[in-house]
């Protein structure tokens, strides 16, 4: 569990960096720059069009996402109304049929409820976890907000690469790259 912490920390711990920017950069700060809210189809596809896609991959690649399908499940926070959901939703559907993973949506409370427990700030849907089929207390998040496929196969792959015995710190790091493109909330359109 402490390594499904470390997977989102990158996100908002820009103040850790550096003590001269700690200093003029609020974490709140930190967060609004690493997440973007959208509320329309054309916001999350300019949003989406900044992101870089993966375009490398190992070579045994699809053949271990395959080997590892059994094993993990996929879970999806949602909620209504949240475009990012529905674009993420059929992608995660896809790759799980492709590679043979169970992807379920958890809901709202079952997702913040989750996030308590991992130390992590609520940001917002959709959030994207993988864990083993048998302990649901093991998660990693794989995508904070929408994705491209290529990127959350490449997490899919990553999560099972951590969760069966690679070094976190390299999965980690490579995980790290979440896009932040989330629904906008209540709490956000009052703004």
């Amino acid at each position: 569990m402490r390594y499904a912490t470390l997977a989102l920390l990158p996100l908002l711990s820009v103040l850790a960096a550096s003590p001269a920017l700690a200093q003029t950069v609020s974490r709140e700060d930190a967060a609004r720059a690493a997440i973007h809210p959208v509320a329309s189809q054309a916001e999350m596809n300019r949003w989406l069009a900044r992101v870089p896609v993966t375009r490398s991959f190992p070579p045994n690649f699809a053949e271990e996402l395959r080997g590892a399908g059994g094993a993990f499940i996929v879970e999806m926070s949602t909620a209504p109304s949240c475009l990012p959901c529905a674009d993420l939703w059929p992608k995660l559907q896809d790759l799980g049929r492709r590679y043979g993973w169970q992807v379920r949506a958890i809901g709202p409370d079952e997702a913040m409820l989750r996030s308590g427990r991992l130390g992590l700030p609520w940001i917002g849907h959709p959030v994207a976890w993988v864990r083993p089929a048998k302990d649901a207390n093991r998660v990693i998040p794989i995508a904070v907000g929408t994705d491209h496929a290529p990127n959350l196969a490449r997490n899919l792959y990553l999560s099972a690469k951590m969760l069966t015995g690679v070094r976190p710190a390299v999965g980690v790091r490579a995980l790290s790259k979440f896009t932040g493109i989330v629904g906008v909330t209540a709490a956000a359109s009052r703004r």
